[in-house]
């Protein structure tokens, strides 16, 4: 971990629009999710992304749990970020992780599609930092890279 945040890295053969227009799909996010929390879209699916898109998510890890997420950075084909939070009062108290994913074209064809998890934001974040937190988030993220790379391959570059 370097600070507050956990970096995946990786060179996808698709083009950057491909792969953008996977991620900015709400409603394909439990598909690509790496670590299986992501269960389904509850609100903002069915529609591309855009900075101030508000979407919601019934998650699972333990326990069933449901997150609204606000996009906060948004550069079309390049870079999108949201910051998400328990649904109602909690929060106010709890969340506010971002997941980022930005895209660099690579020259000899390909993305490289690096994923960010952020939790500088985060009420948590000295919770979050602590035992194997990150290692386990950073091996999810590598799972989600290589989903993306699995659901755009027919988009390749030549």
């Amino acid at each position: 971990m370097d600070g507050y945040t956990v970096t995946s890295e990786r060179v996808i053969p698709s083009a950057p629009e491909a792969i953008f227009d996977l991620v900015a799909d709400a409603a394909r996010h439990p598909e690509i999710d790496g670590s299986g929390t992501v269960k389904k879209v509850k609100s903002g699916g069915g529609q591309r992304l855009a900075k101030g898109s508000v979407f919601g998510m019934s998650m699972h890890q333990g326990m069933t749990y449901s997150m609204v997420s606000t996009v906060i950075e948004f550069e079309d084909n390049r870079r999108i970020a949201w910051q998400s939070r328990p649904t109602g009062f909690v929060g106010k108290l709890v969340g506010g992780r971002i997941w980022r994913y930005e895209l660099e074209p690579e020259p000899d064809g390909g993305t490289r599609v690096k994923e960010t998890w952020d939790i500088s934001q985060d009420h948590q974040r000295m919770f979050l930092k602590r035992g194997k937190l990150p290692q386990t988030t950073r091996a999810n993220m590598d799972k989600t890279l290589a989903r993306i790379e699995e659901l755009t391959s027919g988009d390749s570059q030549p």
